[in-house]
C-alpha cells in the first residue's frame, strides 16, 4: 500500500495510517549504519609466540622483585599461648588455665627475649591467631553495619543476624551486637627496652593509624553523643556477653579511638578470609626509636585475656619491618613466578608446535 494509505481497523472499522518505512529507517551515518573504520588483531604465530614470552619474562622480573623485597622483611615471633610444655618460652602457662573460665580476673605474665638485629622504623607489632575460622559464613555475616555507623534507630534494633547476640536475657538491645564484636581480641601488650643496668625503658608504641581509612572515617561512627555525653547516645543498651564493659568505655580518645571508632575493634571488625591470620596491634616509630628499634633484650608484658585452648588454637607477638611492598607476605610474589613460569613453558610449547607443523600450513 502506498505511503499515506489509511488501514481499516478490524475493531469497528477505524481508519489508522499506515506507518511510513522511510520515517523509521536509522540515519545515513557512519555510526548508524556500521561503516566506523575497525581494527581486528590477526592472530599468527609471530605476535602470539613474543608475546607469551614477554608476558613471561616481565612476570618473572615482577615476581622475583616481589619475592625479594618479601624475604628482606625481617620478622620475629614469639609464642605466648601458654600450652601445656611451652613453659621455656614465656610464663602464660597460668593465665592460659584461667582464661578459660568465664569468671577469671586479669591475668599477667611477660615473655622475655632478645632482638638480634636492628630493626630500622617503622616497626609493626602484630598478633597472631592460629584455628580461627572469621570465615566461617555465620560469623561473618553476624554484625550490624547501620549499627556500627552510629545510626540510633540500629542501636536500638539490631539486626537479627546478630543472634544469639541480638538482645542480652532482659530482651535489651545489645550494641555492638554480633559474634564479631562479641569475641573482640582483648589481650593487651607493653613493650620494654632491658637495659644494661637492670632498668626497663618503655617502648613507645602508637595505636593510632593501624585500621584503614575508610573504615575508621567512613563505615564506623560512634552514636550522637546525647548532651555531649557518649554514654547517653548508648543509653536503652547492653554490652556483648563477653565484655568487661560498655562500648562507650572501649579505648581512649588520646591513643586509639573510643567506642565503635577504636582502632583495636575496627581492625578487628575486618574479618579475615584465613584460619591463621594477624592483625595488626601498634606501629614502633616515635620517641628514642623513631629510627630503629636497636638489638637487645626487651621485655614484654601481657594482660592475658583472650582463650585459645579450647578450641586448639595457638597466639603469636610478631614484630615486623615494613618495606616498599607493606609487610611480609610471599603469596604475590609466588603467584607472579608461577604465572611468568607457565606464560613462558606455553610460549615454548607452541613454539615447538608451530615449527613441527608448519610444513603443513606451507603445503595448504
Amino acid at each position: 500500500m502506498a505511503s499515506g494509505s489509511y488501514n481499516l481497523s478490524s475493531r469497528g472499522g477505524t481508519a489508522i495510517p499506515e506507518s511510513d518505512p522511510a520515517k523509521n529507517r536509522p540515519d545515513n551515518t557512519a555510526f548508524t549504519q556500521q561503516r566506523l573504520p575497525a581494527w581486528q588483531p590477526l592472530l599468527s604465530a609471530g605476535t602470539v609466540l613474543p608475546l607469551f614470552l614477554v608476558l613471561g619474562m616481565a612476570f618473572l622480573a615482577i615476581g622475583l622483585g616481589l619475592h625479594f623485597s618479601s624475604e628482606n622483611i625481617q620478622e620475629l615471633e614469639l609464642d605466648y599461648t601458654g600450652a601445656p610444655g611451652s613453659e621455656g618460652i614465656s610464663n602464660c602457662s597460668r593465665c592460659a588455665n584461667l582464661s578459660a573460665h568465664p569468671a577469671h580476673g586479669p591475668c599477667v605474665c611477660g615473655i622475655r627475649f632478645i632482638l638480634p638485629v636492628d630493626f630500622p622504623a617503622p616497626v609493626c607489632l602484630y598478633y597472631q591467631l592460629s584455628n580461627y575460622y572469621q570465615n566461617n559464613r555465620r560469623y561473618s555475616v553476624s554484625r550490624d553495619n547501620e549499627q556500627l555507623s552510629g545510626d540510633a534507630w540500629a542501636l536500638l534494633n539490631p539486626i537479627t543476624e546478630c543472634e544469639p547476640y541480638q538482645k542480652n536475657g532482659s530482651g535489651i538491645p545489645i550494641a555492638p551486637c554480633g559474634s564479631i564484636a562479641n569475641s573482640l581480641f582483648n589481650d593487651t601488650f607493653v613493650l620494654y627496652r632491658d637495659l644494661s643496668d637492670g632498668t626497663l625503658e618503655p617502648v613507645d608504641m602508637d595505636k593510632r593509624g593501624i585500621s584503614w581509612w575508610t573504615d575508621t572515617n567512613v563505615m564506623f561512627r560512634n552514636p550522637e553523643p546525647v548532651n555531649k555525653s557518649l554514654a547517653l547516645a548508648f543509653k536503652g543498651t547492653a554490652k556483648p556477653p563477653f565484655w568487661p564493659y560498655p562500648a562507650y568505655k572501649l579505648g581512649n580518645v588520646n591513643t586509639s579511638g573510643v567506642g565503635f571508632v577504636n582502632e583495636h575493634f575496627v581492625v578487628w571488625m575486618r574479618t579475615a578470609a584465613l584460619p591463621t591470620f594477624r592483625k595488626l596491634y601498634s606501629r614502633i616509630h616515635r620517641g628514642n626509636f623513631s629510627t630503629v628499634l636497636p638489638r637487645g633484650t626487651y621485655y614484654l608484658n601481657i594482660t592475658y585475656n583472650y582463650p585459645v585452648l579450647s578450641f586448639n588454637g595457638s597466639k603469636k607477638i610478631i614484630l615486623s619491618t615494613l618495606s616498599w611492598m607493606g609487610g611480609k607476605n610471599s603469596f604475590l610474589g609466588i603467584t607472579y613466578l608461577v604465572c611468568g613460569t607457565l606464560c613462558i613453558i606455553t610460549g615454548v610449547v607452541m613454539l615447538v608446535v608451530h615449527f613441527k607443523f608448519r610444513h603443513l600450513n606451507e603445503e595448504d
